[in-house]
């Protein structure tokens, strides 16, 4: 990694930095939220229900904000990203914060389309990986956001409070996507083409994104209440485990960015998967706050690989012109994951425990090894 490298990627570095720092915060200040909210696990789980359905609706309109926007489309769809995420602290009643929930899902999901889109383009450029760069930046902002939420919490800072500090915070850092030369093309499928002209690429592609994501952020959103409420944990103990998942995860994919081009993709999707389904396991069945850490390290070193690599192989499998379209197909995919994680293992955690949600992820991670062998036969499309 150079310092022309990080300049190359700078304003999808600062994006998926941003993003970080949101979510980090959030999923730290989870238990506060619960409180400030007043509802159970299962409860709670529900009332995020409404966030996938705003980022894919966000996500289908991606074409038509970038058309919009121009080359300052990730600068500006940024910037509004940070400031809808003020929001779910200041909800002081319940059902309000689906509302809160919604704008925070679909600012979300244009930028994760357009982000992934532009990395695309940029490692295509470049000759030479750059998700597992992107993504580590990521892992380091929501390291930083729920470390940070970890300290306000313990000094007594409110929902409100903490979410505008990381809202202020993503601001800065998205001001740093606005680039000349950002337009991102080929996002619209041609007149005479349909998004079945893909093939199945970004179908499986984003199928194995949809896994990693949903089993990553599930366990970064309710570590911190697995830790405070099934280990007894301090509120410091249980905002920082999200902070070592996502610390390990950072560090992990930085030397992922190292070995993508010399170890072959399958071997990283189904190396990746395994060593994230027994830290899952390690932290289902962990009897303490510190082997629960020792578990989300474990899987922190085997999810960072699984999405950003499957990313990779969808950008340089399709077709040049379709090459955009394809990556927004697998994010809307993938994303997908992301967002109904959470609600999916609250809805598991309220019923059968948090332990038994940890569980569930695990054996959702060996679907990757069905899936990944699957995608690295399938034909590259050279047509849109």
């Amino acid at each position: 990694m150079t310092l022309s490298t990080l300049r190359h990627a700078r304003a999808a570095l600062a994006a998926f930095f941003a993003m970080g720092i949101l979510w980090g915060s959030f999923a730290a200040d989870l238990p506060d939220i619960k409180t400030m909210l007043g509802v159970s696990e299962s409860r709670l789980g529900f009332l995020m229900f409404l966030t996938p359905l705003a980022a894919m609706l966000a996500m289908r309109a991606a074409p038509w904000i970038s058309e919009q926007l121009g080359p300052y489309v990730l600068g500006v769809t940024s910037l509004l990203m940070a400031l809808a995420f003020v929001l779910p602290g200041q909800t002081g009643v319940w059902y309000l914060f689906p509302a809160a929930m919604l704008v925070c899902g679909a600012t979300t999901g244009a930028v994760d389309v357009l982000m992934n889109a532009r990395v695309s383009a940029l490692e295509v450029a470049r000759g030479r990986p750059l998700m597992n760069l992107c993504h580590a930046a990521y892992s380091f902002g929501y390291a930083g956001g729920a470390l940070g939420t970890g300290a306000l919490r313990s000094l007594g800072a409110s929902p409100g409070v903490v979410m505008a500090i990381a809202a202020g915070l993503a601001m800065v850092a998205a001001l740093a996507t606005f680039e000349k030369d950002g337009q991102i093309d080929g996002l619209r499928a041609p007149p005479e083409g349909t998004s079945a002209a893909l093939g199945l690429i970004p179908v499986i592609g984003g199928a194995i994104v949809l896994i990693a994501f949903m089993s990553e952020n599930a366990a970064e959103s309710w570590s911190a209440l697995h830790i405070e409420k099934t280990l007894h944990g301090s509120a410091a103990l249980g905002s920082a485990g999200p902070a070592v998942l996502a610390l390990t995860m950072g560090t992990a994919r930085v030397f992922g960015h190292g070995l993508s081009s010399r170890i072959s993709a399958l071997r990283l999707l189904l190396s990746g998967a395994a060593i994230s389904a027994c830290g899952a396991l390690a932290v289902a069945f962990a009897a303490s706050p510190v082997l629960a850490y020792a578990g989300f390290i474990v899987m922190g070193i085997g999810s960072s690989v699984i999405a950003p690599t499957a990313f990779t192989l969808v950008g340089t499998m399709a077709a040049p012109d379709a090459r955009a379209r394809a990556v927004a197909h697998a994010t809307m995919l993938g994303y997908a994951g992301y967002f109904i994680g959470p609600p999916i293992l609250g809805l598991i955690a309220g019923g059968l425990g948090l332990r038994a949600a940890f569980v569930f992820t695990a054996a959702l991670l060996g679907f990757v090894w069905l899936l990944a062998p699957f995608l690295v036969r399938l034909k590259p499309n050279r047509s849109a």
